[in-house]
């Protein structure tokens, strides 16, 4: 029990709204559980209703009494309903800064350290006023520091989550370390250097800061997107977007244009998509980079993805699946002949669990031939085929011509259609090994989209070996995870999956984790091998839910389960696992 409950039930006590009685019982409650909370607590015993509670609740906030991370640990109350209510309370606007489209060039014309100094990020302004986002706004040394800095206009200060202002200041000093790159670009621009662009330096460099911070920050891809007023640069960091850098619409032009050079694009068309790959030694280490181009309203939307050959030569072991999953999947692996299907949607790092699988069966007994589209990796001891339409070699013409290059296991990108499926099921029945993967959103989901997609069950059930689902979950920051009890309700619904031992964590956001409070992913998977009750189930054409109860007793877990097991073992947080995975 922190010192916020003690003081807020001495000034219960106060107000006379609890005697010291009532105060012991409830002190003795929030000791008995981890899942009692203060707020539910009050609520329950008609101590107070939830409206009073809020007000009391801001009038703590503003004596200091209480901070931002207390109100959620104690009264279940999360930081976007506390914020309205107080900027409501000071009558003050609330706004969630990721929604709202930021006026970057009223923070460059001013002086960076004095806004770093107050926490403010100035948002937009008008002909009156200047709206600015106060990390405390209640600070009313910030509020006159930055009054000062907009002399003749009035400031109306912002309510945000303070999380939000540090991201955005962030970014913003990011973007005012370059301030000098931007202006020799502009002079190039206007001096013959733009006639050849191969010549244009401080482009390169900027092209070489932008891949350098995205790769630092853990970047899978980068976006480079033309708005009507700006040009954004976006990078997606464990599976979400963020912000990284925003330039002037001018900066654009040159910078689409150097891209396209480095990775042998046409740069006269721009009315069609268009795609190339291009290499460079960052930060001491060689990255490939595949880019696409596509044409939009305001310009070429370009979208570079990173590929670190070391990240995804990773041991099948290392992965991240539980140990019975991991057993079954390898058991499922070093079967003489079947199919293998591995399933999630895009992003969900389907590809390196398969590399991984065939890294470790790989032998110079065995012929390994893969198709793919586009192959990301090499490996060595394998044949890889890249998939090419215009030449008329698709999945399955590839197919085709593979089952009779005499193969032991076969890999195949995806199955996009019903033919390369045929075919692919036709391979694993006549003695090959097949890897494949699907998008359905679970491993029993699989079997009914196959049967959908024209595959006769008896021969489903003939070739299926193991079904395999995945999502990537982001692990908690251990830089700044603070410990989270459970409401009850919440307690009370999972309770059943939690291990003997268990902490929950939330996320807070720091520096090294860019204020998301999480730092990389992990995978969170479920695996259903296909026993022979479930294969002969298969065949008669069970219901899922009729192959779902046998797997159940078979040891099944799915996906959700394992998700919990990770938020109570304090890897990730119960938010995101609701975000990917909701039972």
């Amino acid at each position: 029990m922190n010192n916020s409950v003690t003081t807020l039930l001495s000034y219960l006590i106060q107000k006379q709204i609890i005697d010291e009685k009532s105060a012991t019982e409830i002190k003795e409650e929030l000791k008995e559980s981890s899942h009692h909370i203060l707020g539910e607590i009050l609520l329950k015993k008609n101590i107070i209703n939830k409206d009073d509670l809020l007000i009391l609740i801001i009038d703590f906030f503003k004596k200091n009494h209480l901070k931002l991370e207390d109100i959620n640990t104690n009264f279940a109350i999360n930081n976007e309903t506390f914020l309205q209510a107080l900027a409501k309370n000071l009558n003050y606007k609330y706004m969630d800064l990721d929604s709202v489209d930021i006026d970057y060039r009223l923070s460059s014309k001013l002086p960076f350290l004095q806004l770093k100094k107050y926490k403010a990020l100035p948002i937009k302004e008008d002909e009156i006023n200047v709206f600015v986002a106060l990390r405390d706004p209640l600070d009313m040394n910030a509020q006159e520091g930055v009054q000062r800095i907009f002399p003749r206009k009035l400031l109306k200060v912002i309510i945000a989550e303070p999380s939000q202002i540090d991201k955005y200041l962030v970014k913003m000093e990011l973007s005012e370390s370059i301030k000098g790159l931007v202006s020799d670009i502009r002079k190039e621009i206007t001096s013959s250097a733009l006639d050849n662009p191969q010549e244009s330096s401080s482009i390169f460099k900027l092209i070489e800061i932008l891949l350098k911070t995205s790769i630092l920050a853990r970047a899978s891809d980068i976006h480079i997107e033309p708005t009507e007023n700006n040009c954004i640069v976006r990078s997606r960091i464990d599976g979400m977007l963020t912000e990284t850098f925003i330039f002037d619409k001018d900066i654009y032009p040159p910078l689409s244009s150097r891209m396209k050079l480095l990775s042998n694009m046409d740069i006269a068309e721009k009315r069609k998509p268009q795609d190339g790959r291009f290499s460079a030694s960052i930060l001491g280490k060689e990255y490939d980079f595949r880019i696409s181009a596509l044409p939009t309203i305001n310009g070429e939307s370009i979208v570079i993805r990173v590929l670190d050959k070391s990240k995804v030569m990773i041991k099948i072991e290392d992965l991240g699946m539980q140990p019975e999953t991991y057993a079954k999947f390898s058991q499922a692996m070093r079967t003489p002949y079947g199919i293998i299907f591995v399933t999630g949607p895009t992003g969900s790092g389907k590809t390196t669990t398969l590399y991984a699988a065939l890294n470790a069966i790989k032998s110079v007994q065995s012929k390994i031939i893969t198709v793919e589209d586009p192959v990301e990796y090499q490996l060595n001891l394998t044949q890889q085929v890249q998939v090419n339409e215009k030449a008329n070699l698709t999945f399955a013409s590839a197919l085709r011509s593979i089952l009779r290059q005499d193969p032991d296991i076969i890999m195949i990108g995806e199955v996009r259609d019903t033919e390369t499926l045929k075919i692919a099921v036709q391979a694993a029945l006549t003695g090959h090994l097949v890897f494949t993967t699907l998008h359905t959103n679970d491993a029993l989901s699989a079997v009914t989209r196959i049967v959908d997609m024209g595959i006769e069950p008896y021969l489903i059930s003939g070739s299926l070996i193991a079904i395999e689902a995945q999502r990537l979950v982001r692990k908690l920051c251990p830089h700044c995870k603070t410990t989270y009890t459970l409401p009850k309700t919440a307690y009370d619904e999972i309770k059943a999956m939690l291990p003997e031992n268990y902490q929950f964590y939330k996320n807070n956001g720091c520096e090294k984790c860019s204020q998301t409070g999480y730092l990389g992913r992990e995978m969170i998977s479920e695996i259903l091998p296909i026993s022979e009750k479930i294969s002969s189930m298969i065949a008669q054409g069970a219901s899922k839910s009729d192959i779902k109860e046998q797997a159940i007793q078979e040891g099944f877990v799915d996906m959700y389960h394992d998700g919990i097991i990770r938020a109570a073992n304090g890897i990730t947080s119960l938010d995101e696992i609701a975000r990917v995975a909701k039972g």
